[in-house]
């Protein structure tokens, strides 16, 4: 169920989640792009270690997870705490990260891109120079719990273009 537009405030920072090769960075990049906001990749917050792991196939456990999460909400914190905007994509499979790095941070967006397991492994597949195996898929698919409406989600479906998502994106959260 969507939120009317006119009951969602507009975002401070926007989370862009979804699996691997659902399109995050990209929608990321774009909205930076038209907003002139800055962007991260939640990838560019893992330590070494993590990076090296998923590149060896094996899957990020929780305990993985936590330096990653705390540099992601520290990251939206500075950004809130000195007025400025900004827009971070992160997988957010689980709740229990999206509390860590949306929380009760009312001015904090969450945009869910949702596809089928079969097109998000097509682009998988097609995609070069990227750490994340199409073997890992699988597991973020397992891991994914998807946002429910308490959580506010702005959810999206990955079958549109890109350009269809931005304006999408855009218009739902009174940023056009």
């Amino acid at each position: 169920m969507a939120i009317a537009r006119s009951a969602r405030p507009k975002p401070a920072v926007i989370v862009v989640m979804g699996v691997a090769s659902s399109g995050k960075t990209s929608l990321g990049e774009r909205l930076a792009g038209q907003l002139g906001w800055p962007f991260r990749d939640a990838d560019s917050f893992h330590p070494p270690q993590n990076v090296a792991k998923m590149a060896g196939g094996t899957p990020l456990n929780d305990d993985d997870r936590k330096p990653w999460l705390a540099a992601i909400a520290a990251w939206i914190d500075d950004l809130r705490g000195s007025g400025r905007n900004g827009i971070v994509t992160c997988s957010a499979l689980k709740r229990a990260y999206r509390s860590v790095i949306i929380g009760d941070r009312p001015d904090v967006a969450l945009v869910y891109l949702k596809g089928s397991r079969a097109l998000i492994g097509e682009r998988m597949a097609s995609r070069q120079h990227h750490f994340m195996p199409t073997a890992l898929l699988d597991s973020q698919f397992a891991t994914l719990e998807e946002p429910g409406e308490d959580e506010s989600p702005l959810v999206v479906s990955v079958e549109s273009s890109k350009e269809a998502i931005v304006a999408d994106v855009m218009a739902r959260l009174g940023l056009d």
